[in-house]
């Protein structure tokens, strides 16, 4: 009996203590000595040797001329990081109370809550930044983060009446983020969507301690998890995938782009009211999509007529079907006075189904103010059809950060759509009297201009023009020049500062071109202009 019972003393023995020996070196041995402090030098006072050792810690604006120092960014985000600190925990404890507010009740847990929750005394500092140039309407630029943090996270369980601690301190991450500003639209904050990917591998180190003991400090774990870590976040966020957060409403408009055309055909009116002194009324309609700055659309006049009869065609670029309206303007024309106005009516184009003509009788009334007493007054009817066709989604691709493009139609099938032409800037042009640019953009015979922008030789227009045609344009060119316009004198007062011919083709084919051309006559002038062909 007294060897079985020393032998059984031994074999329990053995392994609790071993186990109460480890926890007495992780509680107090193996802690202290990570949060040694480190040794720190001037450069110059450095051999060789070490010099050379640290070459991977010396931040990139020193070795990369393509990355800009920031040293003004870093010193804004240290000012501020003390009250940064408390807004980023009090945001954290209000995002997760739900979550713990789970978990209570559930597997004999009593209550969870933070202990102490801080993200230290050390802000994150930006080791550099690199911003690239894009023919596209966005910003793309990669900072390199470094944050050694004085972090210090604990959070309190009481289970089973047993309370159980867990901390998580001396956060250590290094990310290479690319950060995307897109799509650069003139409404603030001037961004419609933040997209952030990662370029490498992030390195993140981090203290962990339950109970006491510094899990992390065992080695195989330690690796363990740290690798693992640092997988499933590239695995999720390493480019080309991307975090795409919205920013702009899209109630805004800003982001807004075609979708579909609006056929609207002018059928007749009904009883209109007598305007005229000795005859009758002169009716014309005028048209527009609400939520657009493009010129109104008119009928032709009817002279001397209350019962008037068009069966007018006119055609819209839709953007937002769920939310504009088709405002219809009927007006008495007149020679040498303003044109008095005969009624109004406004159709949301959500009553629309696609690809479904709709009939519509039109009650005219003097305003939409539904309090208006004139609105009373029979003003007579007006009878349009419209019909909705959006734009084939069959037709769209999309590439590995969510850009739309359009596939060439397939067994040659034939249709109409809308070319946008979006002419952005042009670079180094220069007239030999004056240099106040502007764009002209000729399709088909129509012609369309952009604003003048006075005195530059490096103007920014961004504006875009729409063009519905009944077939792709495969044969087609548009012909865009840059000409120069001066105020005052009548002659010489315009002047050709080079231009452009561009294959429609390929648009048709790709569905989207975004390039800078070389302007014909010009010594060393570009422009650039981004074409989109939609089919319905």
């Amino acid at each position: 009996m007294g060897l079985v019972g020393g032998v059984l003393g031994f074999c329990l023995g053995l392994p609790i203590g071993l186990a109460a020996a480890y926890f007495v070196y992780l509680r107090y041995f193996a802690a202290a000595r990570r949060l040694q402090d480190p040794v720190i030098k001037p450069l110059r006072d450095l051999d060789s040797e070490t010099l050379q050792g640290t070459i991977p810690d010396i931040p990139l604006w020193v070795k990369s001329p393509d990355y800009e120092r920031v040293d003004w960014m870093n010193k804004f985000i240290f000012d501020m990081w003390p009250f940064l600190d408390k807004a980023i925990c009090n945001s954290i404890k209000r995002a997760t109370r739900p979550i713990f507010d789970q978990y209570v009740g559930q597997y004999g847990i009593e209550s969870i809550e933070f202990g102490q929750l801080t993200l230290g005394t050390l802000p994150p500092t930006f080791q550099g930044i690199k911003v690239y140039e894009m023919l596209e309407k966005e910003l793309v630029i990669e900072p390199v983060i470094w944050w050694a943090s004085t972090a210090n996270v604990t959070v309190n369980a009481k289970v089973h009446s047993f309370k159980v601690t867990v901390q998580l301190e001396d956060l250590h991450i290094m990310l290479t983020p690319r950060v995307t500003l897109k799509s650069l639209v003139p409404s603030f904050p001037c961004f419609a969507n933040l997209c952030v990917s990662l370029m490498e591998k992030p390195r993140i180190d981090f203290g962990f301690k339950l109970l006491g003991g510094d899990v992390m400090a065992i080695p195989v774990l330690y690796q363990y998890v740290q690798d693992q870590i640092s997988k499933q976040i590239s695995i999720l966020y390493h480019w080309p995938k991307v975090i795409q957060i919205p920013i702009l409403d899209e109630a805004s408009g800003a982001t807004k782009k075609p979708v579909g055309i609006l056929h609207v055909k002018v059928i007749r009116a009904l009883n209109l009211l007598k305007m005229d002194f000795l005859g009758k009324s002169d009716p014309y309609v005028k048209m527009r999509l609400s939520g657009e700055r493009l010129p109104w659309k008119k009928t032709s006049v009817k002279m001397s007529n209350l019962n008037p009869e068009w069966n007018e065609h006119f055609r819209f670029i839709v953007k937002d079907p769920d939310t504009q309206v088709l405002e219809l303007h009927m007006f008495d024309w007149e020679k040498v006075k303003m044109h008095d106005k005969l009624g109004m009516q406004v159709i949301p184009l959500r009553l629309l189904t696609s690809y479904e003509s709709k009939l519509f009788t039109l009650d005219l009334v003097r305003s939409m103010n539904p309090n208006d007493p004139q609105n009373k007054k029979n003003r007579g009817k007006l009878i349009v059809e419209l019909t909705f066709d959006p734009f084939r989604e069959d037709n769209m691709a999309s590439d590995g950060e969510g850009n739309a493009s359009i596939k060439r139609e397939a067994d040659g099938e034939s249709s109409g759509g809308v070319l946008l032409v979006s002419v952005e800037n042009a670079e180094d042009v220069e007239g030999k009297r004056h240099t106040n640019p502007y764009a002209e953009v000729l399709f088909r015979g129509e012609r369309k201009k952009t604003k003048v922008i006075r005195k530059t030789r490096d103007p920014r227009w961004s504006e875009e023009f729409q063009f519905m045609v009944d077939e792709p344009p495969v044969e087609d060119k548009i012909h865009i020049e840059v000409k120069s316009k001066r105020r005052g004198l009548p002659f010489r007062n315009k002047e050709s500062l080079g231009h452009v011919n561009i294959n429609l083709v390929d648009v048709v084919n790709n569905g989207r071109i975004n390039e800078k051309y070389h302007l014909i006559n010009s010594r060393n002038g570009m422009i650039h202009v981004e074409t989109k062909w939609s089919t319905v």
